[in-house]
This record gives structure tokens, sequence and C-alpha cells, in this order.
């Protein structure tokens, strides 16, 4: 009741609104539950209208449904990655992180059954909405490395590199899920960004273009940031086997 002892005036939604609405009731839903455990009946209750209501604006059930809060969510989980192009790469791969992190943590029930599979509600277009994720992510990675949108495309190499890391961001997300979000989500950050440094590394040694890559993102790397800790790190577990750097033959 108002002040005046009146009830506030109903404002009706507009068609968008009211399906805006629903997607965002059921994107919270299946976020923290299985899809398969979502029914339609759930969306209406929690949303506050009726089942035929839902059914107006998404004739194909409950999969129109969570095709909709799917796509939602892959729009959401795509910008996670974008960044402008200036500092250096580890800061923004650190927010990068940060946000996708972020996402996770938020959706946790509903990111796993998303990338795990299985669901009933399982189909060609939503494999297909979690592939254009990955690949979208990839193509913001390499952004970070200078690869502008249509310009010149990144070698195999390097795409492979960049493709491998994304699978480990996704699979490391899903084991600290199911780990009870364990170990705390700023040392996951840190050590999802040791791993690019370190694949990174890795194959600039056999690909002439990773290592010209590598080059220019080291010049904007602080001595004192990600890149010169880890190397930091790695001195003491080389210890006294540092003979195995010597090369045979050398002086």
């Amino acid at each position: 009741m108002s002040s005046s002892g009146t009830a506030p005036a109903y404002r009706r939604l507009s068609v968008d609104e009211r399906r805006t609405q629903l997607i965002g009731t059921a994107l919270g839903l299946f976020a923290h539950n299985p899809p398969e455990d979502v029914s339609l009946d759930d969306v209406a209750a929690t949303a506050g209208v009726s089942r035929p209501l839902v059914y107006r604006y998404f004739p194909g059930g409950k999969q129109q449904l969570y095709e909709a809060a799917l796509r939602t969510a892959a729009d959401e989980l795509e910008q996670c990655f974008a960044e402008a192009q200036t500092g250096p790469l580890t800061q923004r791969l650190v927010r990068a992180l940060e946000r996708y992190l972020a996402f996770v943590d938020e959706h946790d029930a509903g990111f796993m059954a998303l990338l795990q599979g299985g669901s009933v509600v399982q189909t060609s277009r939503t494999h297909a909405i979690v592939d254009e994720v990955r690949r979208t992510a990839a193509d913001q990675i390499l952004f970070h490395l200078g690869y502008e949108p249509g310009g010149r495309e990144a070698g195999p190499r390097l795409r492979m590199t960049v493709s491998t890391w994304i699978t480990v961001v996704e699979a490391a997300s899903l084991m600290w899920l199911d780990q009870g979000k364990q170990p705390p989500v700023s040392e996951l950050r840190d050590w999802l960004l040791d791993h690019f440094v370190a694949l990174l590394m890795a194959s600039a040694t056999r690909d002439t273009e990773t290592a010209r890559i590598v080059r220019h993102a080291l010049d904007l790397e602080e001595g004192d940031g990600p890149v010169g800790e880890l190397a930091r790190r790695m001195l003491p577990v080389v210890g006294d086997k540092g003979h195995l750097l010597d090369v045979p033959g050398s002086c």
C-alpha cells in the first residue's frame, strides 16, 4: 500500500520486457539447478506469471526457453575476455579471468550442466552456442596477442596453443566447482595465468610466430609482474638440476 492508502499502479510489461524477464528468471534457475530439474511451472512461479503466459512467449516450451537463457549466458561469457589492447598482456588476462571466474561462481550448477553435457535439453543448437563461446574467447585472446579481427590469421600452432588454454580454463573451472570452489578463486586465477604463460613460452621454442609474439609481449611486462614472478618461482624447482639446461657441445 502507498502512503495515500491506495495500491501502486500495475505496470504492464511490453513484449520485449516480458520476454527479458522470463529469460532472466530462467537463467537464474538454470544457474543453480541442472536444466532437467527446472520446469516451466518453476519459471512461471518464480516470475509470478501463469504457465500459459510462458508458453505464449516460448511456444517451443522448456527447450526454447533454455536455449534463449543459454544464449543470454553465452553473450555474457563472450564479454568476459573483451579488453582494450593496451598495457601488459598479463594484466589484461587477469581482468578477463576475474570476470570469467565470477560468472562461473555465480552460475555454478548451470555452468557445470552446460559444459559437462548429458542434459536432456542438450541439442546441436546448444552445442553450437557453447562452441561459439569457445571460439570467441580464443579470438579475444588472439586479439590481445596482436591479431586484429579481419586482419592476418594466426598460424595453426599459435591458434592451437590458445585453444588448448581455453580448454584448460574450462576443465579447471569444472574441477573447482566439483571440489567445493577450492582453492580460493584468486589462487585459481593466478594458476591459470601461470599456465598460459608457460604454455605460450613452451610453444615459442618450437614456433617462430609464437616466439615473435612472446618477445613483443615481454616488452610490455614489468619486472615484478606475473612473468618475472613465475620465472623466480621456477628457479628453486630447477635447483641443482641446472646442468640439464646445458647444451652438449656448447662452450
